[in-house]
């Protein structure tokens, strides 16, 4: 009672004394704003916010920041966020801001032919991520996601995502396994006849060896022929890049003669068709290219040390491309 009285004595003081320039020359001056961003937390009063800019500077005085308020009370409606500042804000439009409740929405890139534990890590180190999958195993997550997939690679779709502060690994995991599923069947109901396709799943499998073989879009469609005629033909599929998903940590950035000689699940030197998952997380290009193949008569490919690749279709004019672009004949 007291407070308010020496409040309403203030006003009339003001009111007198020209304050309500005063007032609206305060609230219409640029904040000295020396942060990017500020987090309101949930519960957070108008008397608090107005304390708290005062503790980082930004105003000299409190008083009549909240006289303000109690003059515009429907501007003191605080939403609870992270919001980004910029230099030029003046109080007005601090509030204008914080009442439409519109955070600032920060990104997460995920890159074609990344792995899931590439994944992890990635959504682990990005600052305001709310990390909550640091003890779950791929088993857990894939249950907290309800997926249907038994295995995690390849079932998330690499692309740039949108969110707010203190959103979860889980929840942008769940956007993206959302979004490969959506972009799986749409290429699986438009997919070419004729294919050695069992299931959508099988696409998704072709899809990430096209992706972790190259990274130029228009020689995706090649590759896929290249493999799609192979598996025609009952020759293994003979690809690098399973080799080296097959042995994981024990990879030590070269393939060695004894790596391509071990049979692991994955190895397409050593197993017949397909590995049994996805390698890595492929793009929708590759998804494309491995359901609407180039029909071609072509069974091998060579690096040709330049991002691209020469293309046979006998082995007599592979060994060639070979000792021209690897060995150096």
């Amino acid at each position: 009672m007291v407070r308010a009285l020496l409040v309403l004595i203030f006003l009339a003081g003001l009111a007198a004394g020209g304050g309500w320039a005063h007032i609206n020359n305060k609230v219409e001056q640029t904040l000295p704003i020396a942060q990017s961003f500020y987090t309101i937390k949930s519960g957070t009063s108008f008397s608090h916010l107005i304390n708290d800019f005062k503790r980082n500077g930004w105003i000299d005085s409190s008083v009549e920041y909240k006289i303000y308020g109690k003059l515009n009370p429907e501007q003191t409606k605080l939403k609870a966020g992270t919001y980004q500042l910029t230099a030029d804000m003046n109080f007005i439009a601090l509030l204008a801001l914080f009442n439409a409740g519109v955070e600032h929405q920060f990104k997460i890139t995920f890159v074609e032919g990344s792995t899931f534990k590439e994944w992890l890590v990635q959504l682990a180190e990005t600052d305001n991520i709310k990390n909550t999958l640091a003890d779950k195993s791929a088993k857990q997550i894939l249950a907290l996601l309800n997926s249907e997939y038994t295995h995690p690679e390849g079932i998330f779709f690499p692309d740039t995502y949108k969110f707010t502060a203190g959103t979860s690994d889980l929840d942008i995991l769940r956007q993206a396994h959302k979004r490969m599923v959506k972009e799986l069947e749409q290429v699986w109901q438009e997919r070419d006849k004729g294919l050695p396709y069992k299931s959508s799943y099988d696409v998704l499998i072709m899809a990430s060896l096209i992706e972790k073989e190259t990274g130029q879009v228009f020689e995706q469609p090649m590759i896929a022929s290249v493999f799609i005629n192979r598996l025609a033909k009952k020759m293994r599929l003979q690809t690098d890049p399973t080799i080296i998903y097959g042995l994981g940590d024990r990879y030590t950035g070269d393939i060695t003669y004894a790596n391509i000689r071990e049979k692991t699940a994955y190895n397409t030197y050593q197993i017949n068709g397909m590995p049994p998952t996805p390698i890595a997380m492929p793009g929708l290009s590759a998804l494309k290219a491995s359901v609407h193949p180039d029909k071609t008569s072509l069974l091998y490919f060579v690096s040709k040390g330049n991002g691209e690749h020469h293309f046979s279709k006998t082995l007599r004019e592979h060994n060639n491309a070979v000792n021209k672009y690897i060995r150096g004949k």
